[in-house]
């Protein structure tokens, strides 16, 4: 008899699922769609990987996996799946949402009213005043605080945000403070808010791992406000992340001739909202109401299990290159059912053949 979705070993399969061998996030929700439960999709991937061209996979070791969880439980945290029913409802919108969250504090903040904060690490004085002070403000009217523990605009967010419960996302493992003068800042964080971190426990954050944590405050995020950034900052790809995801894109103007503001002043002149207050935010999420929290994430769901013949394995394949393609045209050009298409990418990727953009968009690795 198959295992309870929400049963401990059903759980330790999840994470042994997303720890398996290039599992990602996206193939992750196909995979459990597709064969129903994490424990079934542990015993198709061999065959699929083989079908992809990759003889040799190799899924998470159980052991290992079980280690974790238990490391993480001692840590005073603990983990929340996908599909439960603790799971961020607006993270669970996105396409690549993380399968395993490991969550230190109450996850109940991440089910309220959210916005995220991000700017600049060598912030201004001025600046880290007025993130402060926004952040008191929204928290004042109930609006949870997300950003990302960093020096800076961040760690003035989360201060000033404090009293009414604040969530600070983190590029490393649940147990890695960093940077390490945030450490009081952490502690506090987990008494009175919230802490999220999708890497494996232990994991040294590294400059791959920031990304993917921004577009995590994005997607917990009704909206994003940047505060100081100059371009081509890690701030200004949250705010591209949170347009990506359908979230709104807000900004803090700044003097043109400080190389700091040039960011939010050039997100500004593209469409950004202008912000001056906490009013300016609340008016401009106040679409994200209570039936937007209790989306499900249903319509990423995998198409119906299709199996893809050699033809077909051939004519997706021979249409991949070393450029991103939207999946779409895959389809369009090779005239084979949506289904066998993702079907013939979840093989190459697990394959370690494939590699997954934004925007819904493949290449090969």
């Amino acid at each position: 008899m198959a295992d309870r979705p929400g049963s401990e070993v059903e759980r330790i399969a999840k994470l042994r699922l997303i720890r398996s061998e290039n599992v990602g996030p996206i193939s992750y929700r196909q995979l459990t769609a597709r064969y129903g439960s994490a424990s079934a999709a542990l015993e198709a991937l061999p065959e699929l990987a083989q079908r992809g061209g990759r003889r040799d996979f190799r899924l998470a070791n159980p052991t290992t996996v079980q280690r974790e969880m238990e490391a993480v439980e001692a840590a005073g945290a603990r983990f929340v799946f996908l599909g439960e029913a603790h799971y961020p409802p607006l993270l669970a919108e996105i396409e690549d949402a993380p399968p395993a969250l490991a969550v230190r504090g109450d996850i109940k903040h991440a089910h309220r009213r959210t916005i995220g904060i991000v700017g600049a690490r060598n912030a201004s004085a001025a600046a880290i005043r007025f993130a402060r002070g926004l952040a008191a403000d929204l928290a004042t009217a109930d609006i949870v605080v997300v950003s990302g523990l960093a020096r800076g605009i961040d760690a003035a967010a989360h201060a000033g945000a404090l009293s009414g419960g604040t969530i600070g996302v983190i590029a490393g493992g649940i147990d890695n403070i960093y940077p390490p003068e945030n450490a009081e800042l952490y502690t506090a964080l987990y008494e009175r808010g919230l802490v999220i971190a999708e890497q494996p426990f232990g994991t040294e954050p590294q400059a791959r791992h920031f990304p993917r944590r921004n577009r995590l405050i994005s997607g917990l995020s009704a909206g994003i406000v940047v505060v100081e950034a100059a371009p081509r900052s890690g701030s200004l790809i949250t705010a591209r992340f949170a347009g990506e995801q359908g979230r709104e894109v807000m900004a803090v103007p700044g003097f043109p001739l400080d190389p700091r503001a040039q960011g939010c002043n050039q997100l500004i002149r593209d469409g950004a909202t202008l912000v001056q207050s906490a009013a300016d935010i609340a008016e401009t999420i106040s679409p994200f109401g209570a039936a937007r929290l209790a989306a499900s994430g249903s319509r990423f769901l995998a198409p119906p299990p299709t199996d893809a013949d050699d033809s077909a394995r051939d004519a997706v394949t021979a249409l991949l290159s070393l450029t991103p393609v939207a999946i779409d045209e895959l389809v369009r050009l090779s005239g084979e059912p949506p289904a066998v298409v993702q079907t013939v990418l979840l093989e190459l990727e697990l394959a370690g053949r494939l590699v997954r953009h934004a925007g819904a968009r493949v290449a090969l690795a």
